[in-house]
């Protein structure tokens, strides 16, 4: 893995959201952008610039934005509120339920620098985020692969009625190629690779190391599926259910905590179909991080696309 977090020769594309809100936002009039104090980290110094009229700082006050964003929403605008994933959640957390969530407000909490993507430290790493999101009633829950699907999901939200959280990384994003072609649908899983041994579902930036590692399993001669899980609720049930009774080996993985993520929504969906399977969760263990690159710390805590590989291996070899 690089020093960065994706393999060294998988292509980006820079600020992709904040241009994309800009663009969202031209073409409808009732998009409004709520901030934190932290415009520059979140790409919403874009649409400062370009439509200040609608742009509103409200400073380092994460539940007072809440609140303000869901009387703006009853009002008929369609507030995008922007912060980092772990202030967004744990900080506005009682806000979010009771004044978006519990009432339907049509409100998108956009939570940048998720999981180990921030150097920060544990006060800035968002490893539960998806799981307290999840949690909620009535809640939308996006986690993008790359930059072309933080772009349409951009749109999507725009077009849903009701509350969504996105995370999403700051800055630079993986382009890949497999999602080219690819319309996006919330809660529908795209697969982006056929396979008959294990299948990998994965989410956000742990999808490019997931193809990587499919890669290099194939070299072995095993065949790994590549599900990218852009919406983690409602989750596609469906596509789940299926390759996981074909394959009977089933790998997840994400830049979160492996408890009440992406792992923990794939293990409740095949336990409630009764699903019988191997599986191995692929995230963050019981632990907190610590402050380093994001780099140094996707690869000391196991995400990594080796580390996706090997739990494909002990997946597929229950006596090892």
């Amino acid at each position: 893995m690089s020093a960065t977090v994706w393999p060294t020769d998988t292509p980006t594309e820079l600020k992709a959201y904040g241009n994309a809100l800009v663009e969202i936002a031209r073409a409808r009039p009732e998009v409004v952008c709520i901030g934190a104090d932290l415009t520059g980290p979140t790409e919403t110094d874009l649409f400062r610039d370009a439509i200040p009229d609608r742009f509103f700082n409200l400073g380092m006050a994460e539940a007072n934005a809440v609140g303000v964003a869901a009387g703006m929403a009853r009002a008929g605008d369609i507030p995008f509120l922007h912060t980092f994933s772990v202030f967004a959640t744990r900080r506005a957390f009682d806000q979010i339920a009771m004044q978006v969530a519990y009432p339907r407000t049509n409100v998108k909490l956009m939570g940048f620098m998720p999981g180990l993507t921030t150097p920060g430290g544990v006060t800035h790493q968002a490893i539960e985020d998806l799981a307290l999101m999840r949690s909620l009633p009535n809640m939308t829950v996006v986690e993008p692969a790359d930059a072309r699907q933080t772009r349409a999901a951009v749109t999507a939200l725009a077009d849903y009625h009701g509350p969504v959280y996105m995370r999403l990384k700051r800055g630079e994003v993986p382009l890949m190629s497999e999602t080219m072609s690819r319309p996006f649908s919330l809660g529908q899983a795209e697969v982006l690779r056929e396979g008959s041994d294990v299948v990998i579902f994965a989410c956000g930036l742990m999808v490019t190391l997931a193809l990587a590692a499919a890669d290099q399993l194939s070299g072995e001669g095993c065949a790994a599926a590549v599900v990218n899980v852009h919406t983690l609720k409602p989750l596609d049930a469906q596509i789940i259910c299926e390759l996981a009774g074909r394959t009977g080996a089933v790998v997840t993985a994400e830049n979160h905590s492996i408890i009440g993520g992406l792992g923990s929504a794939v293990a409740e969906t095949l336990f409630d179909a009764g699903v019988r399977c191997r599986g191995v969760r692929v995230g963050v263990p019981d632990t907190f991080a610590e402050g380093a690159s994001p780099g140094y710390l996707f690869r000391k805590y196991g995400l990594s696309t080796e580390a996706i590989a090997d739990a494909c291996r002990r997946v597929g070899n229950p006596r090892d």
